[in-house]
């Protein structure tokens, strides 16, 4: 048998689960808790004869197998269980340690009635009006009719498709709003007198305690539910002692209070906004000091300015121009500056944008900022809370504070940051982040070797003694999220990137290269770097385990970038670069999947940043650039989204191909130089036959020369080329470097001579490759002239003026074959043959040095490549018959 069972004080959302959940499986029985809210029970006693309902007196004692418990995880106790019934919860209250062999759907939805609406929806049930409005009263209850912040679009959706059912809002509306009864009215006035306001990391806290009657048999929860309306405290806890028991009702209305915690630290339940718990033979005051004691875990600190500013500011002078400002505005896009006293160095005012515009229309641009400006020292500190910088952005109107460091004295704190109305925006209307800090620590610790982990730890404890926040940004925190290992650390700082290696060096050693123009700094860790890291780890056990890990699989050196800003001059041009943000050195970037960022520094390691979606597109599969002159501002980055997107297997963002298809002509203004460098990048790839062929489909190849396209018969060739650089034999023939040649040189080799030239000339490529790529054309011809009886002699003249990488291409354009087998005889043997006789040999015979000389001695190699001598001694004389008939 299959029993449906809630929890106890059942509320609406407990009871329209079980009935929903025997929609479902109508051979079950959905057996009634002992006590239930009032307003439900109500519902109940005017519709029982339609409801398939047990009360617990009527429930006769069978063997029951199997349980179905919603809206709770904990069984209540039934006669006739089986010792190890079969036991499915359904629930939305999350964070509850799941017990062994039991089956769970829990899902962080607003009500538990959601979940089963789905399940009903997707069977293909209708409801008439009655259930219809009971499910809905379910969701309705814990959802504060869709107005709780835990309530989710699935939710709505839920009562959306109840309402279509024939839902009726005006029952709904009788029963959720019903009066109090004297009994619990006398209640509401002693918890209310009994009131202890606390103040817990700036949160509003009101914790109610009193005893009622053991006669008292009215829930709690709609006294609670109004006591909240009236008193409007950041949370509620109430604490009613009923003989010897104490009952818990906790509400909070945000979720930086979890009362849920409370709740289970009794053996109670809920989820972070409602809890409740029953607390058996306690005495009220005891239970009372135990909250008070555990509210400081339940409390999250606060939301801190800290949290969404921008360190490093721009600031400007109170005598600028108006006209230089409206020049700097332009450039690089701010809405506002700081202005400081040119002499002291101190905050005097605000420069905004729209101050600006109208000093220009009112021709006053010959004007210092001063008449302009706002005037007033309005600052925060990276300490202070959200709270107060909104209070202080509505007081004084700034749409741009700067935040200064609290401890130094009025009048010496130096600007350090600024906060902007944007950035408060945001924090208060973008969703929060399904990443958490705990699991991006542990995916970065995951991910990287265990010598690299620990060098994260050493950097981040340095920055964080610096106070200067630090970040892994872009394609390193992509790959991180993607599973794959990183090969390198570099890392940007919001601060001087310059004293940070510095510091580095000065505690483990090593050498430093610094670019103070640029605020750059390169930190060469060797071996000795990377043991007193590892030495240095406050994990022992850890830093042994380092110790035995090689050396050589580390990163050489780790790069440090000031976070920084750019802005164009013009069109498909150079970047101009300037000190900034982290934010605005994310915004720079091209696509939103490399605009994440973690923050490494002390406390904050492990937090991800993600102001441009590019989580969702990263998860998602989309490559979508930041704004729409992305590819007007750099073109090359067409060519960048082509091989991300092929690389990752992801799909280029619908109105991203538009920008780019409008954009193409840009392609024009950029040098050969730029467009090559990203070709070659693309030829590096795993797979860079799928990128050409992605180039060739979004017209980028012909872009960039008429006669420039990707031929499929290509791809034939290139999937020959992993196999033979594999080989040691034709690996060698790179000499080390990248097989990017090999693959350009398959590319253009099907293409006519001409286009060659041309696409040469317009990508402005190296001597050595024009040259070794007329090679292979004549290499392509020279292998047509080789007989498949041809003499090895023969084929050594015939391909020995090629250079290896050369010859390396003929043999990727060839099937298996005769000529293929005659290549590669020439290419692991033939080539390497020498003759036993050679110059000097010639010279000892008094013979004087000519032409002859070289004809004599391919003779001799000749010969000995066909068999014809074998021994110095048949070389020499086969020497003196040449030199005879010479």
């Amino acid at each position: 048998m299959l029993l449906i069972l809630t929890h106890e004080n059942a509320d609406f959302d407990a009871v329209a689960s079980q009935f929903a959940a025997y929609k479902l499986y109508p051979h079950g029985i959905p057996l009634l808790p002992r006590r239930i809210n009032r307003n439900v029970d109500q519902f109940l006693t005017l519709y029982w004869n339609k409801l398939p309902y047990v009360r617990p007196g009527d429930w006769r004692k069978r063997r029951v197998e199997e349980l179905l418990l919603v809206d709770t995880q904990a069984p209540l106790s039934v006669r006739g269980l089986c010792k190890r019934p079969q036991v499915h919860v359904i629930d939305h209250h999350i964070g509850h340690q799941p017990k062994e062999g039991w089956h769970y759907q829990v899902e962080p939805v607003g009500a538990t009635t959601t979940l089963l609406v789905e399940k009903l929806q997707a069977n293909g049930l209708t409801l008439p009006f009655m259930e219809a409005t009971l499910l809905l009263l379910g969701i309705y209850e814990d959802t504060g009719s869709l107005t709780y912040d835990t309530t989710t679009s699935r939710d709505a959706q839920a009562a959306a498709w109840l309402l279509e059912q024939g839902a009726q809002l005006s029952i709904a509306r009788r029963f959720l709003n019903i009066p109090l009864t004297p009994e619990q009215q006398e209640l509401y006035k002693q918890l209310q007198a009994q009131a202890t306001w606390v103040k817990v990391e700036g949160r509003r806290i009101v914790v109610l305690a009193t005893a009622v009657p053991v006669t008292f048999t009215d829930e709690i929860s709609s006294v609670v539910h109004r006591l909240r309306e009236a008193l409007l405290p950041d949370a509620l806890v109430a604490l009613v002692q009923i003989g010897r028991d104490v009952q818990l009702v906790a509400r909070s209305q945000e979720d930086h209070v979890d009362v849920s915690l409370l709740a289970r630290a009794f053996g109670g339940g809920g989820h972070s906004r409602a809890a409740a718990a029953l607390i058996a033979k306690h005495e009220l005051e005891a239970v009372k000091e135990r909250v008070l004691a555990l509210l400081p875990q339940a409390v999250k600190p606060l939301d801190t300015v800290a949290q969404i500013m921008s360190y490093g500011v721009q600031i400007v002078a109170a005598d600028m121009p108006v006209a230089e400002a409206a020049v700097l505005m332009q450039r690089v896009g701010y809405e506002g500056y700081p202005v400081v006293d040119p002499e002291t160095g101190q905050l005097v005012g605000l420069l905004t944008r729209r101050a600006v515009d109208r000093a220009v229309n009112h021709d006053m641009a010959r004007f210092p900022i001063q008449r302009i400006m706002k005037a007033g020292a309005v600052t925060v500190s990276p300490t202070d809370s959200i709270e107060r910088l909104q209070q202080i952005m509505l007081e004084e109107g700034w749409g741009q504070v700067p935040v200064v460091m609290a401890e130094q004295a009025p009048g010496l704190q130096p600007i350090v940051g600024i906060v902007t109305r944007t950035d408060l925006l945001n924090y208060l209307f973008q969703p929060t982040m399904t990443a958490g800090e705990p699991e991006i620590r542990e995916l970065l610790q995951q991910s990287l070797a265990v010598g690299m982990w620990q060098m994260v730890l050493a950097i981040s404890a340095a920055a964080d003694t610096l106070n200067m926040p630090l970040y892994f940004v872009g394609g390193l925190v992509r790959d991180v999220l993607l599973n794959k290992a990183p090969k390198d650390l570099d890392m940007v700082v919001e601060g001087d990137a310059i004293r940070l290696v510095q510091t580095l060096q000065q505690q483990f050693g090593g050498q430093v290269h610094a670019h103070r123009r640029f605020g750059t700094a390169k930190w060469f860790t060797t071996t000795a770097v990377w043991r007193a890291v590892m030495q240095d780890g406050q994990n022992r056990e850890t830093a042994a385990a380092s110790t035995a890990m090689p050396i050589t699989t580390l990163p050489e050196s780790i790069d440090f970038v000031t976070a920084r800003t750019e802005f164009y001059r013009e069109p498909s041009a150079l970047p101009d670069v300037e000190r900034g943000s982290i934010k605005l050195d994310l915004h720079r970037r091209d696509f939103t999947i490399n605009t994440l960022a973690v923050r490494l520094d002390g406390a904050h390691l492990g937090e991800l940043l993600d102001f441009y979606g590019g989580r969702r597109d990263l998860e998602q599969g989309m490559i979508r650039v930041l704004h729409s002159l992305s590819f007007v501002d750099d073109p090359t980055r067409m060519l960048r989204a082509a091989r991300l997107e092929q690389r990752l297997r992801f799909m280029i963002e619908s109105r991203t191909a538009e920008l780019l298809l409008d954009a193409l002509p840009m392609l024009d203004r950029v040098t050969g130089d730029r467009i090559r460098h990203e070709i070659e990048l693309a030829l590096r790839e795993p797979a860079p036959a799928r990128i050409l062929a992605r180039l060739h489909d979004l017209n980028i190849l012909a872009q960039i020369h008429s006669q420039l396209a990707w031929l499929p018969q290509a791809a034939v060739s290139y999937a020959r080329v992993p196999a033979l650089i594999a080989d040691p034999a034709w690996g060698a023939a790179l000499q080390g470097e990248s097989s990017a040649f090999i693959y350009f040189a398959l590319w253009l080799a099907l293409l006519p001579t001409e286009a060659q030239v041309g696409v040469m000339k317009r990508l402005r490529v190296r001597k050595a490759t024009r040259l070794d790529m007329t090679a292979v054309t004549e290499l392509r011809q020279a292998l047509t002239t080789l007989s498949n009886d041809a003499r090895p002699s023969v084929v050594a003249q015939t391909l020995r003026p090629y250079q290896p990488r050369v010859l390396l291409v003929g043999r990727a354009m060839l099937e298996d074959g005769v000529t293929a087998a005659l290549l590669e005889r020439y290419y692991r043997e033939w080539r390497h043959v020498k003759t036993a006789v050679n110059g000097d040999d010639l010279r000892a015979m008094k013979l004087k040095p000519g032409p002859e000389f070289g004809r004599w001695l391919d003779q001799l190699l000749a010969a000995r490549l066909d068999g014809e001598v074998h021994t110095r001694a048949e070389e020499m004389a086969l020497l003196q018959e040449l030199i005879h008939s010479a």
